[in-house]
């Protein structure tokens, strides 16, 4: 999975464009301080909907399949591990 840059262009290029009007709006109404709290929760939102077999993990999880502790999930949503 490649990693989507930590940058505002970049994590509106990987959303779509309903999710990314709500990302940019955001963005311009917060804050300096708060910006990059932000900025990280949507590039998690970015990456989570970029994933290879997106749709099957989502069904897997609501049908309770295939879970993994959310450490794990951060280490690889990161790239710490994959």
């Amino acid at each position: 999975m490649a990693v989507i840059p930590h940058t505002i262009g970049a994590i509106g290029d990987a959303l779509t464009s309903e999710k990314r009007l709500a990302f940019f709006a955001e963005v311009l109404a917060t804050e300096e301080h708060a910006v990059p709290a932000v900025m990280r929760r949507w590039w998690m939102t970015a990456m989570l909907n970029s994933a290879p077999h997106a749709e099957r993990s989502r069904t897997d999880t609501a049908a309770g399949r295939s879970l993994v502790p959310v450490d794990q999930f951060l280490d690889r949503i990161d790239g710490t591990t994959l």
